[in-house]
């Protein structure tokens, strides 16, 4: 039965004029061995601007986690926005489903695009993914920003009772949401202010668009992203690195932003936005752009004002 209308459809359409008529182009990178993955990039290449690359989270498509930026963006980089697998229109057919496998992915396209040096900008699970990307391809990455990405996080921290949730099982009941009261939930962990209410349709549509397709390769992600992790087998990247943070991040608490920091030392900064969940894209826009314009350093960028 067709609906009579889709929320998230609509979103979906207009984020893809939106980044067209800021002057991305859609492109499909076939990798080799059943690995497509689909990337936004420039309509024109402008030699005199410096590379970025733009890595979205769990939650969401490249389009619905940096719509808010990429105007911005683009007024002072030739910008590179990637569907991980498993999002939008890249998959494989191959098992693997590490961060490791996702960065060597974007390492293909970057490549395939003539990218030999890039600035690098993940959220959350992107920051897993632009994490491996500068410890495996060093060469290629000029400046990273981690938006509460914990990746300093070891297996262990669940059982000692760092996280809201006792077991990973239940953490992916809100983290890929598959009922009305779990998309609830999920705002209400990922938002230090949350949306209180919403229609039940709209949260069914949300699902039906946004969580319902690949949902076991997405389990994979996470489960491999989580199975076996120790800080002692964390590379120590080299790259200048910029860590932000909400104050009241719930997914990933605040205490693994200020261990990162001390992983890597004098490499790091770490930045803590005010009144702000994990969500800080959506939340508070304009500080987290304002940090990230500052510590890439380009002239040509200036921050939102409203």
């Amino acid at each position: 039965m067709t609906k009579y209308f889709s929320f998230a459809a609509t979103c979906n359409r207009w984020f893809r004029f939106s980044f067209s008529w800021a002057g991305l182009k859609p492109t499909t990178i076939d990798l080799g061995d059943g690995t497509v993955v689909h990337c936004w990039v420039p309509k024109t290449y402008e030699p005199n601007k410096p590379d970025l690359l733009l890595l979205h989270g769990l939650g969401v498509n490249a389009m619905w986690n940096w719509n808010e930026f990429i105007s911005s963006f683009i007024a002072g980089f030739n910008v590179y926005v990637p569907d991980l697998l498993f999002f939008g229109d890249s998959y494989t057919v191959r098992p693997e489903r590490t961060e490791q496998f996702q960065a060597q992915c974007i390492a293909g396209v970057l490549e395939d695009q003539g990218v030999r040096k890039t600035n690098v900008v993940g959220m959350s699970y992107g920051g897993f993914v632009g994490y491996s990307l500068s410890a495996q391809f060093p060469e290629m990455v000029e400046k990273l920003v981690l938006c509460c990405a914990g990746v300093c996080m070891e297996e262990k921290d669940m059982e000692d009772g760092m996280f809201s949730v006792k077991s990973l099982d239940e953490a992916l009941t809100f983290l890929l949401p598959q009922t009305p009261e779990k998309v609830k939930e999920m705002f209400e962990v990922t938002f230090y202010k949350p949306v209180t209410r919403m229609p039940t349709f709209i949260m069914q549509d949300l699902i039906d668009v946004l969580w319902t397709e690949y949902l076991q390769e997405r389990i994979g992600l996470v489960n491999a992203m989580c199975k076996d992790r120790k800080m002692s087998n964390l590379p120590k990247i080299t790259q200048p690195t910029l860590i932000i943070w909400g104050e009241y991040d719930k997914i990933f608490p605040l205490e693994l932003g200020h261990r990162l920091k001390r992983h890597l030392d004098e490499n790091a900064r770490l930045v803590v936005i005010k009144d702000c969940g994990h969500a800080m894209n959506k939340e508070n826009p304009k500080e987290m752009y304002k940090h990230i314009e500052a510590f890439l350093g380009n002239p040509l960028l200036s921050p939102k004002s409203n």
